[in-house]
């Protein structure tokens, strides 16, 4: 059986061709498949079942001026958007059964990531890797739906400050604990290879705050760097969001937004590293994204 990499459409079927015809795998089986343009009357019906932004936007109608504003503040994106944070928000509510409506918060929003840690585990650290050249998943400008892997090349370059809104509900149990985010700079000096910790303590038990830390000095050249998330001797739970590891002019954290933490990339994504990898998890803990109740 033959097999194409590339065909050039001609011009007088390019319209017709992509009407009906759409990319089903792009990287390790290219091939191209019907799509399903005539929907029957069940299946439209379905899908007007399985949409919120009806219910949402008759809420949304009656919110005044100031709490549209609310929403719009607690926005961190570059071009805050009120409406699209409710959305996002009240349609996990909804599909999670909850009633009511949250008041928006600057600490998080919908998402979260969670560390849960019980006994007998003792300890869980986790990993985001920052070297000088690594791959992405990025959404394909113009597209609903699809994404593409992108090289990125991110140069260290201080000041380095680091940033996590969480809340912590641990216990201590045992000697020398604690609860940290740190990042981990790597820098030559003299011909050694040195490493500097700039680290956020999280063990006190506390409701959603925010810290941040910057380096205040570096021996020698900083070449690159590596986030940590570390629980040791502590049980319970810690909730986090809103991550920043902050260089350049630029928040470098991916999924800053805690989306999804234990994500994992496979088939034509499989060179993108992981979200968080676990460096050290001992059997009773976890770690996942959640919506706080």
């Amino acid at each position: 059986m033959s097999k194409t990499s590339f065909i050039q459409v001609p011009e007088e079927i390019t319209e017709k061709y992509y009407n009906n015809l759409q990319s089903a795998d792009r990287f390790i089986i290219p091939r191209m498949r019907f799509k399903k343009t005539i929907l029957s009357r069940q299946f439209i019906k379905g899908l007007k079942q399985k949409t919120y932004l009806k219910q949402i936007s008759e809420i949304w109608k009656e919110f005044t001026k100031e709490q549209k504003q609310a929403w719009k503040n607690v926005d961190s994106r570059k071009y805050p958007h009120g409406w699209r944070m409710f959305v996002t928000d009240q349609s996990l509510r909804i599909k999670l059964g909850l009633t009511g409506i949250v008041t928006p918060n600057i600490y998080h929003q919908d998402l979260v990531g969670k560390i849960q840690i019980q006994s007998p585990a003792q300890e869980i650290k986790l990993i985001q890797l920052h070297p000088n050249s690594y791959w992405i998943s990025k959404k394909v400008k113009g597209s609903k739906n699809m994404y593409e892997p992108v090289k990125i090349e991110e140069y260290l370059s201080l000041p380095l400050k680091i940033g996590i809104s969480y809340k912590s509900n641990l216990e201590v149990t045992g000697e020398g604990a604690f609860a940290k985010y740190f990042v981990r700079i790597r820098h030559l000096y003299q011909g050694r290879n040195l490493f500097t910790d700039v680290s956020i303590d999280m063990l006190a038990n506390t409701d959603w705050t925010y810290k941040e830390a910057q380096n205040t000095f570096m021996l020698g050249q900083a070449i690159s760097y590596d986030l940590y998330i570390h629980l040791y001797k502590v049980k319970g739970e810690l909730l986090f969001d809103n991550l920043k590891a902050i260089h350049s002019g630029s928040n470098w954290a991916r999924d800053q937004y805690c989306k999804k933490i234990e994500r994992t990339y496979t088939r034509g994504f499989y060179q993108i590293p992981e979200h968080w990898s676990p460096v050290i998890i001992s059997q009773g803990a976890d770690y996942k994204s959640i919506y706080p109740i």
